[in-house]
C-alpha cells in the first residue's frame, strides 16, 4: 500500500517528529512538545493546524478527544516510504557483530539459531530467519560410510549446507560368502563415486532417476536396494514443501507496552509457537524485478494479512545463493517500530547471509 499525499515541507516534518516521539515515548503526542523538543520556530496554534490537517489526512489519529496525536498505519507507511532512511551505523554494528559471534563450522541450524537470537537482543522485536529453501537444492556430495559389514549410512549433502542421512541394510552375497568391513567399505567407495558422477548437481526431486546398468556387475545387487532408498528420501523432501523458521525474541515484543497483557498477544504467540507456516508466504517474499534495488519488505499493521500480525509491522529481507534467492531475515514488532534500525538490521542480516553463502 503506497498512499500519495501533498504535504508541505513543514508538514512532513510535523509527521517526522511525531513519529519519532511516538516511537521514543509511546505516548500521544502535542503540538507544545514538538515545539519546544524539535525547533520548531512556530507557534503551538501553527503546529496545531499542522496535526489536524495530518490528522484529517489520516496519517495520524486521535486515541482520545483530549489527547494528542499518534500515527496510524498509514502515517508510519508514509514515514517509511518518504521520511525515513535506514541507519547505516546500525546496519555495521550488526554486520560486525555477526562476523565476531557466529562461525560456520556449526551446523547450519546452530548458526541460524545463534543469528535469530542475536537480532532479537539487539532490535529488541522477535527475530524471525528461515532455513535455506529446500525446493530448489541440489546434491552437492553423496557418501556411503560403512557401519559395519552388512550395514552403511548414506549422507547427502546438498547446495544449500543441509545433511540428510539415512541407515540402509547392505544387499547380502552368496549365502556361503561374506565380507570384512574393509572390502564393504572398498566397495562403498566405488558406489558413491559412481552415484556422485550421476547424480551430483541435480535437484533433490531427480535423485531416482539413475541407469543402474553403467556400474560394473559385481556391484548391481546394490541397485535395487538404493534407488528405493533415494526415492523414498526424495517422496519426503516433495512432502516438506516448507522450510524450518528459527523464531526468537518473543520475550522482547512482551516488554513493549503495546503488548502489556498477555490477552493482546496470546493469538501472535498461537500463530508463532503453532502455525508458524502460515507466516512463510509473508516472510519470504522475493521482490518483483522492477524493485530489485531494494530487497527490503515492510507490512504494517492492517497491511498484514494475517489477523494476529495486524497490530504489529513486519520487515523482511531475502537474502540469496548467487542470485538464487534460498530465504529470509525478518523482524517482527509493534508498528511503533524504530524502522531506520529495524530495515537496516534486516538488510545487514540478509547481507551478511548472502555472502556467507555465496
Amino acid at each position: 500500500m503506497h498512499l500519495e499525499f501533498k504535504l508541505s515541507d513543514r508538514h512532513k516534518r510535523v509527521l517526522q517528529a511525531t513519529v519519532n516521539h511516538y516511537v521514543a515515548t509511546a505516548e500521544p503526542v502535542g503540538s507544545k512538545v514538538l515545539v519546544e523538543e524539535y525547533n520548531f520556530s512556530v507557534s503551538t496554534a501553527t503546529i496545531r493546524s499542522c496535526l489536524s490537517y495530518l490528522d484529517k489526512s489520516g496519517l495520524l489519529y486521535q486515541p482520545h478527544t483530549s489527547a494528542g496525536r499518534v500515527p496510524s498505519d498509514s502515517g508510519y507507511r508514509w514515514y517509511v516510504d518518504h521520511l525515513m532512511t535506514p541507519n547505516v551505523k546500525t546496519g555495521k554494528q550488526v554486520e560486525s557483530l555477526l562476523q565476531e559471534k557466529l562461525n560456520w563450522q556449526w551446523s547450519l541450524e546452530s548458526l541460524f539459531k545463534s543469528a535469530a537470537q542475536i537480532l532479537s537482543s539487539l532490535s529488541g522485536y522477535i527475530t524471525l530467519i528461515t532455513m535455506p529453501q529446500a525446493q530448489n537444492s541440489r546434491l552437492h556430495h553423496l557418501q556411503l560410510v560403512a557401519v559395519d559389514s552388512s550395514r552403511a549410512m548414506l549422507i547427502l549433502v546438498t547446495d544449500n549446507y543441509q545433511t540428510h542421512s539415512t541407515l540402509i541394510d547392505l544387499p547380502k552375497m552368496g549365502e556361503e560368502e561374506s565380507e570384512t568391513i574393509e572390502q564393504v567399505s572398498r566397495e562403498l567407495q566405488v558406489i558413491s563415486n559412481f552415484l556422485n558422477h550421476n547424480l551430483k548437481g541435480r535437484l533433490l526431486t531427480e535423485l531416482e532417476h539413475l541407469d543402474w546398468t553403467e556400474l560394473d556387475s559385481e556391484f548391481e545387487r546394490y541397485g535395487e536396494q538404493l534407488t528405493q532408498v533415494l526415492k523414498q528420501f526424495q517422496q519426503r523432501h516433495a512432502a516438506s514443501v516448507y522450510t524450518d523458521i528459527w523464531i526468537s525474541g518473543v520475550a522482547e515484543l512482551l516488554r513493549q507496552p503495546e503488548f502489556s497483557q498477555l490477552q493482546q498477544v496470546q493469538t501472535l504467540i498461537h500463530l508463532l509457537e503453532e502455525e508458524p507456516t502460515q507466516l512463510l508466504p509473508l516472510i519470504f517474499q522475493v521482490p518483483e524485478q522492477e524493485k530489485e534495488s531494494s530487497r527490503v519488505q515492510v507490512w504494517i499493521g492492517s497491511e498484514n494479512p494475517l489477523e494476529p500480525m495486524q497490530s504489529c509491522a513486519l520487515v523482511t529481507s531475502s537474502y540469496f545463493r548467487g542470485s538464487v534467492p534460498m530465504g529470509s531475515v525478518g523482524v517482527l514488532g509493534p508498528t511503533r517500530m524504530m524502522y531506520e534500525n529495524a530495515i537496516a538490521v534486516v538488510e545487514a542480516t540478509a547481507a551478511y547471509l548472502s555472502e556467507a553463502l555465496s
